[in-house]
């Protein structure tokens, strides 16, 4: 499921552009002048974001030849048009569909991960592993590189925590024969796919990239996966562009986007070497890897929310019968704090609550901030009340205010906005259920 969580993730790029854009919206009429302006500093926002230039231009020709014209001009909200343009474009440069790994007909299946070290190529390998056992497949995890013990011990590690098995390479086994043993092993005991971590180096040099064709030659079916550090930004387009010269490749993995708050490398990286970005990675753990959906990117790029992915992670993590007497709750205004620490444990694993209010368009941005790293701390305030407290927020007065903090080892300030913001959530989601929203808001909560 695609739920990008990351709380640095575009956040500059994104901050600047909300700027941009509120100027234009404050305009009742947009000039052909206005436009300029407005693409100047698009144009100067995405350069600062590491965006490649080529790029820059492109997409800014692009959106000018729209936007000045008929569609934009005489449009009741021009400025609502410039943006959806604007967002229109942002998808095309970010590839328009998702593009997901393909399986042989014929298996085994071979997924060739290459990249340079450092690029968290086999923290991948295990990430798609847990992704393809996840939908009922047999995966074989393959340590190549040799030259790094570490990196073969850690993908054992992380295989064997997911009960998947690791093949390792022998010491100057050639690269040929080491497909073709696996390959025979996959065939023998119903592996599919085979997922090759192959060696790294600190830069790109010939005899890496012989090592790659001889592998990607008797590879037969399968893809080759380039794996690029997202924060490198445009480092990791040129490395992408160069891999692309000398070996090609199917696709491309972004790691580390939760850390990337320019965004360069994901908006260069599809136009630049006409491959789709196919996942990105938005963590350490296991489960951190999300298909890359363009149009949902660009949505929040612009800042319109992705409710799509919200809803899609929160089915993903929901008792679906816990969430229809949470939903029961709700319609009766019954939800309390009791239900809300129940949910707070289930979100824990989906990212700060901050961002999955973000998700939600024209919502989130008014609401109180929420961080993970307060959800503990939350749990700590809740367990600290009694029954009838959790049960009915409103009596819980000054010396009630005083006890709880003391007992859960926070202050009554923290008291104080947990029950601000239960209340602002109960507002929320009933908003939701009860038709803003419409069937999205019903598929929330079931």
């Amino acid at each position: 499921m695609g739920f990008y969580t990351a709380g640095a993730m575009f956040e500059i790029l994104s901050q600047q552009l909300e700027k941009i854009f509120k100027r234009l919206k404050g305009k009742g009429r947009v000039t052909e002048r206005d436009i300029d302006q407005t693409l100047r500093e698009l144009r100067v926002v995405l350069l600062e974001a590491d965006v490649n230039l080529k790029v820059v231009k492109s997409f800014t020709e692009m959106v000018k030849t729209r936007a000045i014209g008929q569609e934009v001009l005489e449009s009741l909200t021009p400025a609502q048009q410039v943006i959806k343009i604007v967002k229109e474009e942002l998808t095309k440069i970010l590839g328009e569909e998702e593009v997901e790994l393909r399986l042989s007909p014929t298996p085994p299946t071979t997924l060739l991960l290459i990249g340079l070290q450092g690029s968290g190529k086999t923290t991948t390998c295990a990430k798609l592993a847990h992704r393809f056992k996840a939908k009922g497949h047999s995966p074989l995890l393959v340590a190549a590189d040799t030259k790094r013990p570490a990196a073969q011990e850690q993908l054992k590690i992380l295989g064997s925590s997911m009960g998947i098995k690791t093949i390792f390479a022998h010491q100057d086994e050639d690269p040929k024969a080491l497909i073709l043993r696996i390959k025979e092993l996959a065939i023998k005991e119903s592996y599919e796919p085979i997922i090759v971590d192959t060696a790294g180096r600190l830069h790109i040099d010939q005899e890496l990239m012989q090592e790659l064709k001889i592998m990607k030659e008797a590879i037969a079916t399968g893809e080759v996966i380039l794996v690029l550090d997202a924060m490198t930004g445009q480092d990791a387009v040129n490395i992408a562009q160069t891999f692309n010269q000398e070996l090609g490749f199917d696709g491309s993995i972004l790691t580390k986007l939760d850390g990337d708050a320019r965004g360069g490398a994901a908006l260069s990286l599809r136009m630049v070497t006409q491959r789709p970005i196919k996942f990105v990675g938005t963590g350490e753990k296991v489960t951190d890897l999300e298909l890359f959906y363009p149009e949902r990117i660009a949505s929040r790029i612009l800042g319109m929310g992705d409710l799509l992915t919200l809803i899609e992670r929160v089915q993903e993590k929901a008792d679906l019968e816990e969430a229809k007497r949470a939903q029961q709750k709700l319609l009766k205004d019954e939800f309390d704090l009791e239900d809300f620490l129940k949910e707070i444990k289930r979100i824990k694993g989906m990212g700060s609550l901050d961002e999955l209010m973000k998700m939600i368009p024209g919502i989130g941005k008014g609401l109180p901030q929420f961080e993970t790293r307060d959800l503990s701390r939350t749990e700590a305030i809740i367990n600290s009340m009694t029954p009838p407290e959790r049960h009915t927020p409103r009596i819980i007065n000054g010396s009630r205010r005083r006890r709880i903090a003391q007992g859960s080892g926070t202050s009554v300030r923290e008291v104080n906005l947990l029950l601000a913001q239960f209340e602002e959530i109960k507002r929320l989601m009933k908003k939701m259920r009860k038709g803003r929203f419409g069937l999205m808001g019903q598929r929330f909560f079931i």
